[in-house]
């Protein structure tokens, strides 16, 4: 290995010099095949260009309505703040928090921190607390980027509502619209890749651990800052960002399944009961996750109606049989195989945040129907265990380390390298190979 910075992959712990690329190019672990960076083409200024502007609209998405509706001469300006307001007075607090967190504050906070961490690295000078900034950061990436979901939401809480009143689109939808665009592209812009820009720009350790034979290493989550271990040493803290380290993550087998068992009893009551009431002058009426599938099928809209039983049935229960295959199934069976498991992880990692569709539709719904006496929407049981099936599947995502996989290879190739020899006398010895 060469002069240059050292990443770790954090799918098999594989160790790479950071080198720069072309164009268009990425760089992959030459042992399991998962991303390690990509190339960038715009620059620091760029992404601060970039994040001002999503500040900008992120404003304008949540003061305008997203849309506005008008029925039999009431009219009523549903936005996704009052959304949240409506939820919560109608006694749905802890919805009420779990989508204002997902839809508002952790977007919010993601764009704080970018605007701030960017302009740090652009003026040459870090802040003392750069690191715990950015390992606010690093916490808040699985969750933060659920404006995508939210803007789907909206369509189709706008798809179901549309027979029942005259409604035009509001400058929030728009605007949200150009958030959701703009947030997929700032995903890339990582606390580990604010880390690299750093350690371009010459203010932050860079990695390069000493990589002999006898030296222990480990990589931070965090930031991705490669480290050597004392012997005997499994934890740590990061010499750069503070971080604990470990070489892998403790107690993962008894936390996955403890979430995942959790997740599966959770996910029986959120299909069976309703996530939301509809109450209007003909009746009131209740509805499950089943049913607003069946709702927009008839309605002809059998696009929205797949896409939604995709995000609210095939992907909880794909992240559940997904993360207890791969923890049921751990043997070592090549390389091949192996693979095949790490896509299958981030599989898992990237479908987890569509589940929150349903929640988001129950909450714009019982903004876009406030028409009091006439027609009105209230969040059911169902919709808050939901979110909670949404939270638990992706904590045990979070939790599973696909490392251990790639560690039984290690052991079976050091298994393998024991064997018997001879000397001169003609008594037995036994060795080792390192692998």
């Amino acid at each position: 290995m060469g002069e240059g910075p050292v990443v770790a992959c954090h799918h098999c712990a594989t160790l790479h010099e950071r080198t720069p690329l072309e164009p268009g190019a990425l760089a992959k672990c030459t042992r399991c095949g998962y991303v390690l960076y990509r190339f960038s083409a715009v620059p620091v200024s760029g992404w601060l260009a970039m994040v001002t502007g999503a500040l900008v609209i992120f404003a304008i998405a949540n003061y305008f309505p997203v849309a506005i509706l008008n029925m039999q001469g009431q009219t009523v300006k549903a936005s996704f703040p009052g959304a949240l307001w409506l939820t919560w007075i109608q006694g749905h607090e802890v919805l009420a928090i779990m989508t204002g967190l997902f839809g508002f504050w952790l977007p919010f906070s993601q764009l704080t921190v970018l605007l701030w961490a960017l302009m740090s690295i652009r003026s040459g000078r870090l802040p003392g607390d750069f690191r715990y900034g950015m390992r606010f950061l690093h916490m808040l990436a699985p969750w933060s980027n659920m404006i995508p979901v939210l803007m789907l939401g909206m369509l189709v809480a706008m798809v179901k509502f549309a027979g029942l009143a005259t409604l035009a689109p509001g400058p929030g939808l728009w605007a949200f619209a150009l958030l959701a665009f703009l947030l997929t592209g700032l995903s890339r812009v990582t606390a580990e890749r604010l880390w690299r820009y750093a350690e371009d720009a010459g203010v932050v350790l860079v990695s390069r651990p000493d990589l002999s034979d006898s030296r222990l290493v480990a990589s931070c989550g965090a930031c991705g800052f490669v480290q050597n271990l004392l012997p005997d040493q499994d934890a740590c803290a990061c010499s750069r960002c503070r971080a604990p380290i470990h070489t892998r993550k403790p107690n993962e087998t008894s936390r996955v399944w403890a979430l995942l068992i959790a997740a599966s009893i959770i996910y029986i009551p959120a299909n069976i009961l309703p996530v939301m009431h509809v109450r209007t002058a003909a009746g009131d009426g209740a509805h499950t996750i089943l049913g607003g599938v069946l709702e927009l099928w008839y309605l002809g809209s059998w696009d929205l109606a797949l896409i939604v039983f995709v995000a609210s049935v095939v992907v909880p229960m794909t992240k559940l049989l997904a993360l207890m295959v791969l923890m049921l199934n751990r043997r070592w069976r090549g390389p091949r195989i192996q693979r095949q498991r790490t896509r299958l992880y981030e599989l898992v990692e990237f479908i987890g945040q569509w589940s929150m569709l349903d929640v988001f539709v129950v909450v714009v719904m019982s903004a876009m129907a406030n028409f009091p006496g006439i027609s009105q929407v209230i969040a059911g049981p169902g919709a808050a265990s939901f979110g909670l099936v949404v939270i638990l599947t992706m904590l045990a995502a979070m939790s599973y380390d696909p490392r251990h996989g790639w560690d039984r290879q290690t052991e079976k190739q050091r298994s393998r390298a024991k064997y018997w020899r001879r000397d001169s006398s003609g008594q037995a010895a036994s060795g080792t190979t390192q692998s």
